[in-house]
């Protein structure tokens, strides 16, 4: 199984009130992404917003920049939202990433938790399902051909169009990023799609039906059985003890979901639910490192995915803790899982 990270950007004040410059964000982002590769895991994805609270509105710029920087590591979005972006341009744009890092990026697409993006370029709400299943095909057929000749309604047709430049790998890889819907999970398994589902509240259990159905859809569809990869993403956090890790990501993810929750009229976390959802029967993944490892072994049993990603920093971390929580990761969580599964 691949583990690895993925991040918002957030740049929100800190449990003290600071605010840090985006410029030093963004280099901490920097340090966290190469971290990342030093220590050995697998992936490290980056979201796409456009909110005052993240950081980050354009991935493949900010990849790119990793791409440079890493040697190993396997560079994603998380998500591309692609309902409110041209495929045309997704598509040269992680190419690009691909090419300068030397066959390692991906795209994750999906129509994204927020809907800022609509108004600010243009599109209708309204046509929010339309357009993620227009956009996606036109994706896919780009990433098939290198001359396009398409035609839609959410954008101006194509003839025989070339589309440069060709990524590295061929074929890039492209997964859909579902958040729990039965119709986007039969999506991707019939169009042979890696899926990504994202458990951030709630019982784990509660999402394998959704496992149990893109696996059905697989298979239905005629695909390989070996081809099948499912990623779990979750929140959660590492440190040295499982005090130490709750004490420090409570403060700013209560920030960070309350904020959030104000705006969609849910009400704050408290102490007792964040410790609920990172007891062993929870969806957040707080705590040692063996608390960690166990936690990811047991919903590997549970699901049988390919892959798991961790969003460390739900509000804004100090950034020598975010250090530390992926040193963590990739040189005692990583290599025990890893052990236990009989991987790399």
């Amino acid at each position: 199984m691949e583990l690895g990270l993925y991040t918002f950007v957030e740049n929100t004040p800190d449990v003290n009130g600071t605010l840090l410059a985006p410029e030093q964000r963004m280099k901490n982002l920097m340090e966290e992404v190469v971290l990342a590769d030093e220590v050995g895991l697998d992936i490290y994805g980056i979201g796409e917003h456009h909110r005052p609270d993240y950081l980050v509105s354009t991935p493949a710029v900010v990849l790119a920049a990793a791409a440079a920087r890493t040697k190993r590591i396997r560079l994603t979005s998380a998500v591309t939202v692609l309902s409110s972006d041209d495929p045309v341009r997704v598509f040269q744009e992680y190419a690009t990433v691909d090419l300068i890092s030397q066959g390692r990026a991906e795209i994750m697409a999906g129509r994204g938790s927020f809907i800022e993006s609509f108004p600010l370029f243009g599109f209708d709400l309204h046509d929010y399902d339309a357009l993620f299943s227009e956009k996606l095909e036109l994706l896919l057929k780009i990433r098939a051909e290198e001359r396009v000749t398409w035609k839609g309604r959410h954008r101006a047709p194509l003839e025989d169009q070339p589309i440069y430049p060709r990524p590295m790998q061929t074929p890039i890889p492209i997964w859909i990023a579902v958040g729990g819907t039965p119709q986007s999970v039969v999506r991707a398994a019939t169009l042979g799609l890696p899926m990504a589902l994202a458990i951030i509240g709630g019982s784990p259990e509660r999402f394998k039906p959704f496992v149990d159905l893109y696996r059905e859809a697989w298979a239905k569809a005629g695909h390989k059985a070996e081809a099948l990869q499912v990623s779990i993403n979750s929140h959660g956090f590492i440190a040295d003890s499982d005090g130490a890790a709750a004490d420090a990501a409570f403060p700013p993810y209560m920030a960070q979901m309350g904020k959030i929750g104000r705006e969609r009229g849910w009400p704050p976390p408290t102490r007792r639910q964040f410790d609920a959802e990172i007891s062993a029967a929870g969806a957040l993944f707080v705590g040692d490192p063996q608390r960690v490892i166990d936690k990811i072994l047991w919903e590997h049993e549970l699901f049988g995915h390919t892959r798991f990603g961790l969003q460390f920093s739900v509000g804004t971390m100090p950034h020598a803790q975010m250090l530390r929580a992926i040193e963590l990761y990739g040189t005692v969580v990583a290599p025990a899982v890893r052990k236990a599964l009989g991987g790399k």
